[in-house]
């Protein structure tokens, strides 16, 4: 009996065993036809699967996508298992290895970074990991996915230029019609002058910003300015004047009529001659054209070489349309209205010179002649010349004795062909004030004599239409009386 029982427990025990490695023998190759699946999927997909050592950080596996992604191979990850680190880009790098030593910890790794191929090629791909965790719970292993990304990145970066270009078309497009639209509402030259330089300096990033107008042939005067810094030197309290006669390469725009583009004014040999702007490394310069005459400039520049670009040029451009437009729009206002006081003062100056007329014919020749008496036999020095230019029309016998000239020599002439004024800008500043309507009492100036000799002068002005034409009467006497 006891033999039976011994002999049943050891087939029992034995049918046990047979039965435990049969299905030992099943789950290892269950398990071996699984990481076969495994292995399968994985050489096969686009994506590229990677399996890294969370202490080590070494590559346990990668798939065949490792090599079409990275160009690089994967006998190279067994000579090395760390080296997809000098992948990555350098400026990307510290970045993406200190998130995936913290994924060791918090088993999140999502990334998106920039990859170099040996070829210098540059690619975008986008990895993601999650944890694998030993039996107590601690990560041992990231494995994730990367993703090549290169073209949906160039798609977006595509996507984000096209939408600043529309955006900044479509700001430039809003400040020209703005200024269009100011330029039309109102003809005084001051308010267009002010419009055309806000616009401009709307449109264009920069330090400074002009507005040039031509006083005659050669001479420019600063009608409006913006300045970002202001010199330390202080600045004249009348308008910066210069002869483009002296400054080449302003000569050349003006007789051109073409645009000038300097991105750095070190390579402009003839940039030093232009006054007040040494410390400018960038300009550009648009002439104002209305009816194919230059009326002026506009001008920009910045302290920075290559600070402005072509595109500048180009907003700078468009908005030289309706400027000189404007411009020669004002000028023709400023003169209607000129001609329209002077039409009215003329219509009363006609009705009392009718009136006095019918009252005495003599009483008119008497007045005539007291004035010429006035105007020649005044020992203070009377001249009328015209006021854009300074041509002499008549001077008084003071005049011809306090200059050294003689009327014959001045009438026809202007100021600047005989260099009358010590410093043209003092000129400039009494006209534009004129051009105003406000008359010169007592400036303080010097003028020169025929024999060159300066002479300190009180100068008071009026402007008074004479033969249909502006023109300025003037006052000059000595400083010391």
């Amino acid at each position: 009996m006891l033999l039976a029982i011994m002999l049943f427990v050891v087939v029992a025990i034995s049918v046990v065993f047979f039965l435990y490695a049969r299905s030992l023998r099943q789950a290892q190759k269950e398990q071996t036809q699984g990481e076969e699946r495994f292995r399968q999927m994985a050489e096969n997909i686009q994506e590229m699967f990677w399996m890294i050592d969370a202490e080590t950080k070494k590559t346990l596996y990668v798939n065949q996508a490792y090599e079409t992604v990275t160009g690089r191979s994967r006998e190279s990850l067994d000579q090395n298992p760390t080296s997809y680190k000098d992948a990555i880009h350098e400026e990307d790098r510290s970045h993406v290895l200190a998130s995936l030593e913290e994924a060791t910890h918090s088993g999140r790794f999502d990334e998106r970074f920039r990859i170099v191929q040996p070829t210098g090629e540059l690619r975008w791909v986008w990895a993601r990991g999650f944890p694998m965790r030993d039996a107590d719970g601690n990560i041992c292993r990231l494995v994730g996915t990367a993703q090549d990304i290169t073209a949906q990145k160039q798609a977006e970066e595509q996507v984000a230029q096209n939408l600043k270009l529309a955006q900044s078309a479509w700001v430039e497009a809003e400040a020209l019609r703005k200024a269009t639209l100011s330029l039309v509402q109102d003809l005084r030259m001051d308010f267009v002058l002010d419009t055309v330089l806000q616009a401009l300096t709307d449109l264009i990033d920069c330090e400074c910003a002009r507005i040039w107008l031509l006083e005659s042939e050669t001479y420019l005067f600063v009608a409006r300015e913006k300045l970002q810094h202001e010199t330390a030197k202080k600045r004249a309290n009348y308008p910066l004047t210069l002869n483009t006669a002296d400054v080449p390469f302003l000569s050349r725009i003006l007789a051109n009529q073409k645009s000038v583009f300097l991105s750095d004014t070190k390579t402009e040999a003839d940039w030093q001659t232009f006054k007040d702007h040494a410390h400018v490394r960038s300009w550009l310069c648009v002439p104002l054209i209305a009816s194919r005459e230059t009326l002026g400039l506009l001008s920009v520049g910045h302290s920075l070489p290559e600070a402005l670009t072509r595109e500048d040029v180009r907003r700078a451009q468009l908005l030289a349309i309706p400027a000189a437009a404007a411009i020669q729009n004002a000028r023709m206002y400023e003169c209607a209205s000129i001609y329209g006081a002077e039409l009215e003062r003329r219509i009363s100056d006609l009705k009392q010179a009718k009136q006095a007329l019918e009252q005495s014919e003599e009483g008119r020749r008497l007045s005539e002649e007291k004035f010429q008496t006035i105007f020649r036999s005044s020992p203070v020095a009377f001249s009328i010349t015209t006021l854009d230019d300074g041509r002499f029309l008549d001077v008084n016998t003071a005049f011809e004795r306090r200059y050294g000239y003689n009327r014959e020599e001045l009438l026809g002439h202007t100021v600047h062909e005989l260099n009358i004024w010590d410093d043209p800008a003092d000129r400039a500043r009494m006209l534009a004030e004129l051009h105003k309507g406000v008359p010169i009492r007592k400036l303080v100036t010097r003028l020169r004599t025929k024999s060159g000799d300066v002479k300190p002068t009180v100068y008071s002005a009026d402007k008074i239409q004479l033969d249909s034409q502006p023109c300025v009467l003037a006052v000059s006497e000595d400083l010391s009386e």
